[in-house]
């Protein structure tokens, strides 16, 4: 007698660096149990994805396949336009039909779908998921502190002082240290109504309140255990994070990490500022006299599009390798769990910042926009592993503060914080009972609930 198939769960993802990264490590994760698991969005030139369409991997227990989304409307994968910012408003557009039709395509294959899991800032999934009656989750790619800011903020259910005229002004939010203040706030509390990241983040938040079954958070209990608790009468939250791999999944990059193994322990700077981030000229002159003031070795990630922004007489040590590196792309987990890397200096996106706090790095935090703020202000303030630099970019802020996190009379009780943080991390992740490991078979016993599903 034949066994009944596993439950297929689609996963859906904007075609953004920092939006597939997570879910694709969850899907990893759902596959190992035993789950049969797709994985589906654009990719496109400035995506560093490399599954093909149609590809099928084991994983554990389960299988995890590949189905690239098109048709539809959509661009095609070499479109130059992915790379600018009318790509939100173009998915709202076209990627409803392709997704219905993919929807329908696995049923009509014999694998038809029991739950899709959307990332935050892709509604139009949550839409078609409701519209085709097939149960659906979110997975929050930031913390669960700005989820339950924005929660607060969009619900009026506590007062927010303007971050214009009182950046200084307390923000008292059940579950929140009480060291955040209106400056600390993610931009998008305060953007302009007709952005379209305020709009669908509006949906969002609709969609978790109303129609999402599980709201799936890159998180772990031990980082933001007062926040969750607090949260939970108003959200079904299961924290499932951290969702960051530090093991090579076939883009292993060997010349960085020989480099790296070439460094002494603890000695390197390494510095990246996410995939979407652009600094200006005078702001990499100063960040490159920067690191060559520190006397350090540096591994410095300049994307593609901002090379030519590069000063030709500032990165000499860099040209052969010998005291720094330049490269446009790393494997960024990979280096953080390098024994050579001493410092980051980052955006402080999410998944930045859990890596970092999952690899036990110390940071200099230098964020700009979204979510970064607030998330600098824990990683400085809250998890102490870290330190502001303050803006604009000054060569002399950025060498005294890698040299204060490095060597400074607070940099051990930094990497031992740090250290800590690793440790909670991996216990969190640990199949012995961690809490993280808990929650992601929770959510799998709630999708073997489900059963097949034909929509």
């Amino acid at each position: 007698m034949s066994s009944s198939p596993p439950p297929h769960v689609l996963l859906v993802s904007a075609p953004l660096q920092g939006h597939v990264n997570p879910l694709l490590v969850l899907g990893r994760r759902l596959a190992s149990r035993g789950l049969l698991v797709t994985f589906s969005t654009v990719p496109h030139a400035g995506l560093k994805f490399s599954h093909g369409d149609g590809e099928a991997v084991n994983v554990g227990r389960g299988t995890l396949r590949f189905e690239h989304l098109q048709g539809g409307g959509l661009w095609s994968s070499d479109d130059p336009r992915y790379r600018e910012s009318d790509v939100m408003r173009h998915l709202e557009d076209a990627a409803p039909a392709a997704l219905s039709g993919l929807i329908r395509r696995q049923s009509e294959a014999g694998r038809a779908v029991s739950c899709v899991v959307a990332n935050a800032f892709a509604p139009w999934v949550v839409r078609v998921a409701s519209a085709m009656g097939v149960p659906h989750a979110m997975l929050w790619t930031e913390s669960c502190a700005v989820l339950s800011l924005f929660y607060h903020y969009f619900h009026s259910l506590a007062d927010f002082p303007s971050k214009e005229a009182e950046p200084n002004a307390p923000v008292a939010v059940p579950g929140l240290p009480s060291k955040m203040a209106a400056g600390d706030l993610p931009a998008l509390i305060h953007a302009p109504e007709q952005f379209i990241w305020r709009q669908v983040l509006v949906e969002d938040l609709r969609s978790l309140r109303e129609t999402v079954s599980w709201a799936l958070v890159n998180t772990f209990d031990e980082l933001e255990h007062p926040t969750i608790e607090a949260l939970r009468p108003h959200l079904p939250i299961i924290p499932v994070g951290p969702l960051c791999e530090t093991e090579s999944y076939g883009d292993r990059d060997d010349d960085c990490a020989a480099w790296l193994d070439a460094q002494p322990p603890r000695s390197v700077v390494f510095v990246a500022f996410g995939s979407l981030l652009k600094i200006s000229r005078d702001e990499l002159t100063e960040l490159a006299e920067g690191l060559e003031a520190t006397g350090r070795p540096f591994l410095l990630v300049v994307r593609d599009d901002n090379r030519e922004l590069l000063p030709d007489d500032c990165l000499a040590a860099a040209t052969d390798g010998s005291r720094g590196k330049v490269v446009a792309w790393c494997e960024q987990g990979q280096v953080l769990s390098h024994g050579a890397v001493g410092c980051f200096v980052t955006h402080c996106g999410w998944n930045s910042t859990l890596e970092a706090l999952a690899c036990g790095v110390p940071v200099v935090t230098y964020p700009a926009w979204a979510d970064q703020p607030t998330n600098a202000k824990f990683l400085a303030d809250v998890y102490g592993v870290g330190v502001r630099l303050p803006k604009p970019m000054a060569r002399d802020a950025l060498r005294r503060c890698v040299e204060e996190v490095m060597s400074g009379p607070e940099a051990a009780a930094m990497r031992a914080r740090a250290g800590k943080w690793k440790a909670e991390a991996s216990s969190a992740l640990s199949n012995n009972g961690g809490s993280s490991d808990r929650a992601i078979q929770e959510f799998v016993n709630a999708v073997l609930s489900i059963g097949p599903n034909g929509y």
